[in-house]
């Protein structure tokens, strides 16, 4: 379904408004000077984590090691990440290279 010019204009502005407001929404809430609560701080220190555990266990929930490859490629990608990781301390990298590498070994390995 084509929109018109004023439709998407709308859409533009709605999500540009949208988005504005999310990023300057802690500067508003936190001001500079003023102590952040201790349940903030919490939460920042705790979800970064918890977030990550739960993608693994999301990524991995349909792994079969009774079927054909065993989890091997799986397994392999995450010891590579989780080594990387160690290593470098950098998500990017960890998570790239253990992405290209799963592709790798589930397109021409497996």
């Amino acid at each position: 379904m084509p929109l018109n010019r004023t439709t998407s204009l709308l859409i533009i502005v709605a999500v540009a408004a949208v988005t504005l407001s999310t990023r300057a929404l802690p500067f508003l809430v936190f001001p500079k000077g003023k102590p952040i609560p201790k349940t903030v701080e919490y939460l920042g220190k705790v979800l970064a984590p918890a977030v990550i555990g739960l993608l693994v266990v999301y990524c991995l929930r349909d792994t079969s090691v009774m079927s054909s490859s065993h989890g091997i490629p799986e397994a392999l990608a995450v010891l590579t990440v989780i080594v990387l990781h160690v290593w470098k301390r950098n998500n990017l990298l960890s998570i790239g290279v253990g992405t290209v590498l799963y592709m790798f070994l589930i397109q021409v390995i497996f």
